[in-house]
């Protein structure tokens, strides 16, 4: 595993931005882009990045489905390990304890929370008739559930929303020095999120509460508790994981209703499709566009062969558009079945979060069309893109409304 060694050096592909994408614009709407990309070098060698690059749906199911060949394994800037960078065996064992907590039947039993909290949300700014949806509904929300399920006071959470939006921020430019200044701020914000962290966990040794950090300080693997490294990389994962990826999966189906007006007569008259219409947004503008791997080994992907200890990008926002997999790609097709999309992952390391994320999306979406009627986006606005080129999301989304 020399190769693999060799990679603790080298910058994290992933993170950078690639040079196709060199334009707010483009970071804006980089479909087109991905298209072609897909269809003129479906899998490619970037030198600037020093990594593979993969669009075509088959292969990047091929890499993401394959654990052993592509490894997950690498670091990230962070300091600690978390399920994310961690391969079996010790992935499934730490990844079956979360899942006790996030069963079905406990997902779904936070229905009322979920419509409860947005309707609070909504009260507050919905008789001006306009909102921003990003700072108004779709950033507290995730944050306030993720925050009530770790026991973790919910007064806190513009502090959790400032180190999670550090934490999956990559350089505007491909160079040393952007790199560098990028990852020593996510390294500040990982130990100040460690430091929050490691008082709770103080406080839940006294005294347990019904909640997830207690949870996790009672389970054991293999008849041994915890590391007080792998309990803080557990929160951390959950506290970023649980709010970035729903803020934008939010935001990006608001944004795409603003873009098909229809679309939202059409939800409203028939919410039964709403859980169709969210998975359409999973696929159409997913919350994260690219998933990084390393090669275990030397492996041939869509006839390339891929050195061991390769950097291998797996573009997902690419893989969702591929008219191979899906008929009328360029599409919204609300009611899309079947839609195997990739937007949450594949295989081991599917989102854990999917089915809270999914359900949050569809009990936000529902009040909204039934409370604010003929959403717009204010144009006099102008957009701008999330630092990170693997997540597709915006700042701000100012919206008018009726009510």
């Amino acid at each position: 595993m020399d190769s693999m060694s060799q990679m603790k050096n080298t910058r994290y592909a992933n993170i950078i931005p690639m040079k196709e994408l060199d334009t707010k614009e483009k970071r804006l709407y980089p479909f087109p882009i991905y298209d072609k990309l897909r269809e003129e070098t479906p899998i490619r060698y970037d030198k600037e990045r020093a990594c593979w690059d993969v669009f075509r749906y088959d292969d990047v199911h091929f890499v993401l489905k394959n654990p052993k060949l592509f490894s997950s394994r690498r670091s990230q800037g962070e300091r600690r390990e978390s399920l994310l960078i961690m391969d079996p065996p010790k992935h499934t064992q730490m990844r079956n304890l979360v899942n006790k907590a996030f069963t079905p039947k406990v997902v779904q039993e936070l229905e009322p929370r979920i419509a409860e909290i947005t309707n609070e949300l909504l009260d507050q700014v919905v008789f001006k008739n306009r909102m921003d949806m990003v700072h108004d509904v779709a950033g507290p929300l995730p944050v306030i559930m993720i925050a009530e399920l770790l026991g973790v006071p919910t007064r806190d959470r513009q502090l959790f929303k400032s180190w999670s939006d550090v934490l999956v921020k990559g350089p505007e430019v491909n160079t040393d020095e952007a790199f560098t200044s990028v990852m020593t701020e996510r390294r500040q914000a990982s130990d100040e999120l460690s430091d929050y962290f490691k008082d709770i966990l103080v406080q839940r040794r006294c005294k347990r509460e019904d909640d997830l950090i207690s949870l996790l300080l009672d389970a054991e693997i293999d008849g041994e508790k915890l590391t007080e490294e792998e309990l803080l990389g557990f929160c951390i994962l959950l506290l970023v994981a649980g709010n970035e990826t729903t803020t934008n999966l939010i935001v990006n189906a608001v944004r795409y209703m603003t873009e098909d007006a229809p679309l939202q007569t059409y939800l409203r008259q028939h919410p039964e499709s709403l859980p169709n219409a969210v998975e359409e947004t999973l696929r159409f503008y997913p919350p994260i566009q690219a998933i990084g791997r390393i090669a275990a080994q030397d492996v041939e992907v869509g006839g390339q062969k891929i050195d061991a200890g390769s950097q291998v990008i797996s573009w997902v926002a690419a893989a969702n558009r591929d008219e191979r997999k899906f008929p009328e790609a360029a599409r919204f097709i609300p009611d899309r079945k079947p839609n195997p999309h990739l937007g949450f992952g594949f295989g081991i390391h599917f989102c854990l979060g999917a089915p809270l994320a999914r359900l949050e999306a569809k009990v936000v979406l529902d009040i909204l069309l039934r409370r604010c009627v003929d959403m717009e986006r204010e144009e006099d606005v102008l957009l701008h893109p999330i630092q990170s080129p693997f997540v597709f999301g915006v700042t701000h989304f100012p919206v008018r409304f009726r009510t």
